[in-house]
């Protein structure tokens, strides 16, 4: 039976990151236990919890219990009867993709290159590729909160004020292991047009700071000259993604994640193939315009 004074945080010992215990999704989950695993979500910035049965339509409405749901732009890869699930998955049948093969290649925050970009992601792990008993297709994230409380205080005076554009086409052309993908049509170039955001932004629920910028879909910076930006650029995108602040999360099946997109980046480690499968469902929550 689930209780908020048995739900605990087992901190991963990084700069992010914490295993979530005493919680089955299998039962109901009441506002006392969800305020706290929403406060213990805040305090890690990605929190999981292993050996988690859940259906899709659980991993919905606990989503749901967050926030409102976005809906991907890529169609092809939602879930049949469930459009809130995004499917992550090398896995072919009937001669097509089930999900996005070749997600997360970069370090990203999920629909940065949105006006409003996504609170959170909740990702449940179906199937993790394994070699000789040990997971491959991990994921990294790393804390831009931590990262900028790191920055020298000359570079926090710099880097004030600064907007940088997001741009969504240039992470969907860049080189992938899976190849070149169909060029975006004119809907989905419509639905995301180049934005600008604060190269820091303030978290929305904690009050932190972090450096809201990756090397996926981060273009340029607003306002200084080509060469300026594109070092500052590959300053900082080099200091957030450092070993100081990076967990790196060793997939088990059942696994349900939570990452949260204002205070982290990730990228998914593609060191797997088939026939070794990894196929994952997401929720992504609703955010608001950075400020």
């Amino acid at each position: 039976m689930n209780s908020a004074d048995s739900i605990a945080a087992r901190p991963s010992g990084a700069a992010l990151g914490a295993e979530i215990v005493g919680v089955d999704f299998s039962r109901p989950i009441d506002d006392a236990e969800f305020a706290r695993i929403v406060e213990l979500f805040h305090r890690h910035e990605v929190v999981y919890f292993r050996g988690q049965e859940i259906s899709p339509e659980a991993h919905v409405a606990f989503s749901r219990r967050l926030g409102e749901l976005e809906i991907h732009v890529r169609q092809d890869c939602l879930k049949p009867g469930f459009p809130e699930l995004f499917v992550v998955s090398n896995v072919i049948e009937n001669g097509r993709p089930i999900g996005t093969q070749d997600a997360g290649q970069f370090w990203h925050s999920d629909l940065c290159y949105m006006r409003e970009p996504s609170r959170a992601s909740l990702l449940h792990a179906l199937e993790v590729p394994m070699r000789d008993g040990e997971p491959l297709g991990n994921t990294e994230f790393a804390s831009v909160t931590a990262a900028y409380d790191a920055l020298p205080a000359e570079v926090k005076a710099r880097v004030t004020g600064l907007r940088a554009v997001h741009s969504f086409a240039k992470g969907y052309y860049a080189p992938r292991r899976s190849g070149p993908r169909k060029p975006l049509t004119d809907a989905q170039k419509a639905k995301t047009p180049d934005v600008e955001h604060p190269l820091v932004r303030t978290h929305p629920y904690t009050g932190r700071k972090g450096l809201f910028l990756n090397e996926g879909y981060t273009a340029r910076i607003v306002g200084l000259p080509e060469r300026e930006a594109d070092e500052l650029l590959a300053y900082l995108i080099s200091h957030v993604t450092s070993d100081a602040f990076v967990y790196r999360h060793r997939w088990q099946p059942g696994d349900l994640l939570m990452w949260d997109n204002c205070s982290t980046q990730h990228r998914a480690i593609g060191d797997y193939e088939l026939p070794l499968r990894r196929r994952m469902e997401r929720t992504t929550l609703r955010g608001a315009a950075p400020f």
